[in-house]
């Protein structure tokens, strides 16, 4: 989502361009022109800019959807798909999308990271979370610790007592919205691989991200767990779309780093919550699970360190967890929203 740019662009022209930009209120052009600027001379104060950018810029978009009711429809192009259906990274379309997850719950990317983006975001997480516990141990350091660290800090109205960081944490998990370089990585990174087109062809119109649901994820073997439709919390009537990024082989029967569980089908609702044993309100009980799932049973599909799998708020999924595992899972979720629709809880960015 950039603008057109020119050969002559240096770095020192496109900030030059930027901070005219915001100046005169065209935060979404700023956006686009110190990531461009970013891309060729890496700067922690400008990764730290544009997560407030990013901030700032979600009011300024027009938001509005090409289409008018919701979901969609897909012709499902595999039919008769035992589990999720899988494609490689280089046949992802918007048709491809909408067919996996309108039709069977959620689509299968083999590939989509190639084994040194694995190895480096990897690294990157491990900097991330150790950059966030320093500042936990003292936070007079924070200005040291960018870009690896730097707390966002809402600009939009939304109280900063609200963010539960530290409950992300204690879950294996830092938000990337406190990672600049990880935020301006990821950005680079799906649009390179040209997800940000097929999920803005998929929503109808230009995505945002969401501050409390664009997690890295560096799951311990002790984490806790439970079966859930994100959009049982996220709010009713919303449009998305998750790219969840495995970072470590995980998933199959041996399986020894957390997977990830899951009912290979469709619902078109939520379905009961909080009952039979279900942790939270908001969570299914796995009698519950097994009823829904019959007998296709529940899934832990195999994923490879790189693999992605794309769902939406009414996929019905738990990490997977065994008492042989021991290994801990890395990966990456990021909820995409139509911003028409936007859960205001969840705290917009602009994409």
């Amino acid at each position: 989502m950039t603008l057109s740019s020119r050969l002559d662009d240096s770095p020192d022209e496109l900030l030059a361009r930027a901070a005219e930009a915001a100046a005169a209120g065209r935060l979404i052009d700023a956006v686009d022109l110190l990531q461009r600027a970013n891309r060729l001379r890496p700067d922690a104060d400008v990764e730290v800019r544009l997560v407030g950018l990013r901030d700032r810029g979600f009011d300024t978009l027009t938001a509005s959807s090409s289409r008018t009711s919701w979901p969609p429809t897909y012709p499902d192009l595999t039919p008769g798909c035992d589990g999720l259906p899988e494609i490689d990274a280089s046949e992802l379309t918007e048709a491809a999308l909408g067919s996996g997850i309108v039709n069977h719950g959620a689509l299968v990317v083999r590939d989509l990271l190639e084994a040194d983006q694995v190895t480096a975001m990897v690294a990157d997480i491990d900097r991330a979370f150790a950059a966030y516990d320093d500042w936990m141990a003292d936070d007079s350091r924070e200005a040291a610790l960018a870009p690896w660290f730097a707390r966002y800090r809402p600009a939009n109205g939304y109280p900063e007592s609200k963010l539960p960081r530290n409950y992300v944490r204690g879950s294996g998990g830092v938000w990337v919205a406190d990672t600049p370089r990880m935020m301006f990585e990821l950005v680079e990174l799906f649009e390179r691989k040209g997800l940000d087109r097929v999920i803005a062809a998929y929503l109808g119109e230009r995505p945002a991200l969401s501050v409390k649901k664009c997690t890295l994820r560096r799951v311990p073997i002790d984490c806790g767990t439970g079966w859930h439709q994100d959009g049982a919390f996220m709010g009713d009537g919303i449009r998305t779309v998750n790219v969840w990024i495995a970072l470590t082989d995980c998933g199959g029967p041996d399986s020894d780093a957390p997977a990830l569980d899951l009912v290979p089908q469709r619902f078109d609702s939520i379905v009961e919550t909080g009952t039979e044993g279900a942790p939270f309100d908001t969570f299914v009980g796995v009698p519950v699970v097994e009823r829904l799932a019959g007998e296709r049973g529940i899934l832990r599909p195999e994923f490879r360190a790189g693999d992605a799998l794309l769902f939406d708020d009414l996929f019905l999924h738990s990490t997977g967890m065994s008492p042989t595992m021991s290994r801990e899972r890395y990966a990456i979720e990021s909820w995409f929203f139509a911003p028409s629709t936007f859960p205001p809880d969840q705290v917009p960015l602009l994409f």
